[in-house]
């Protein structure tokens, strides 16, 4: 595979990594297999798939032992290994709740560590803005972490300009994660930009929009029993019938050029910037094998166009 670096002072890494979240959490829960999800990310490994993505709420927390186990002995030299602080259990009919405490970080990035197998972690990210806390003193203890040796870089989740530069007066930002797909362009207006001029990394979620891209989902029947996604407002049943012109887009250009619309999808994400480095979610062989291909296809500027003409989704985000 195709290799960059987490921005333009980071490590080396393929240009397309691995989100693991779907692998315990949220997504298909009767299809779950950690046999086989281990074998993902030791594979992912092998294609040159290098950076594997995990958080501490995912599951919660058993995505990241699932991740240590895969990752434990030789693995873990390979990989660029990357989780998140700072959402935790909500209650009552809050699915998640968040948490920038200082205190709360400090303890968290031991609670990783101890769960990954691994000394330090080489990206450590702020999964989500703590609106009670000011960001300078979140930022303030996962720059702790780095200089305890905990991690080798620091990065952010889902955040505006503003956010980014209040973090950089404290301590460098190597990376942002936030979702970016041709369904939702929301970060190409402005932190795209932003990052890309910095040197930061800008590590896309969802690139497939959590799978419809790749045309896996023709109706709501199609989604998995129990599937997280059958909440969203662009997976409910006009809305998921609207989007489809998304994908018959996507599908005639993966035609033209004799790849899949997976594979079309991500090289438009990749094609967004030289520091953007998207990290699609699976739990199957197949489909890794699918996206990793995605390295190797460049759309031309006849495509570019296209893509970028295609009509915005219809329902919100979540």
């Amino acid at each position: 595979m195709r290799t960059t670096t987490l921005g333009s002072n980071g490590p080396a890494t393929g240009v397309v990594g691995l989100g693991c979240m779907g692998m315990t959490w949220a997504y298909d829960p009767a299809g779950r297999d950690d046999t086989t999800s281990v074998e993902v990310i030791r594979t992912a490994l092998d294609l040159g798939v290098t950076l594997i993505d995990t958080a501490d709420i995912y599951g919660p927390y058993d995505n990241e032992e699932l991740v240590g186990r895969a990752l434990a002995g030789p693995y873990r030299e390979r990989a660029v290994l990357a989780t998140k602080v700072g959402l935790v259990p909500g209650t009552g009919d809050e699915r998640v709740a968040r948490n920038g405490r200082p205190e709360h970080v400090r303890q968290a990035i031991d609670a990783s560590l101890r769960r990954l197998g691994t000394d330090h972690v080489d990206l450590y990210q702020l999964h989500r803005v703590d609106p009670e806390v000011p960001i300078e003193e979140t930022w303030g203890a996962l720059a702790e972490a780095v200089a305890a040796g905990k991690a080798r870089a620091i990065g952010l989740s889902e955040v505006t300009v503003e956010e980014i530069r209040r973090a950089q007066a404290v301590h460098p930002v190597a990376s942002v994660q936030s979702e970016l797909s041709l369904w939702t362009r929301d970060p190409l207006a402005e932190v795209v930009p932003y990052t890309e001029a910095q040197g930061i990394a800008f590590l896309p979620f969802s690139p497939l929009g959590r799978g419809f891209l790749a045309g896996r989902f023709a109706s709501a029947a199609d989604l998995p029993a129990e599937d997280w996604r059958a909440t969203l407002p662009r997976f409910q049943a006009d809305a998921l019938a609207a989007n489809q012109a998304l994908v018959a887009a996507v599908r005639e250009i993966a035609d033209r050029l004799g790849a899949t619309p997976a594979q079309v999808a991500l090289a438009w994400v990749l094609a967004q910037g030289r520091y953007v480095l998207p990290i699609p979610g699976t739990k199957t062989p197949k489909y890794l094998a699918d996206n990793a291909g995605a390295a190797d296809l460049v759309l031309g500027p006849e495509e570019l166009a296209a893509l970028d003409a295609v009509p915005a989704p219809v329902g919100e985000r979540y």
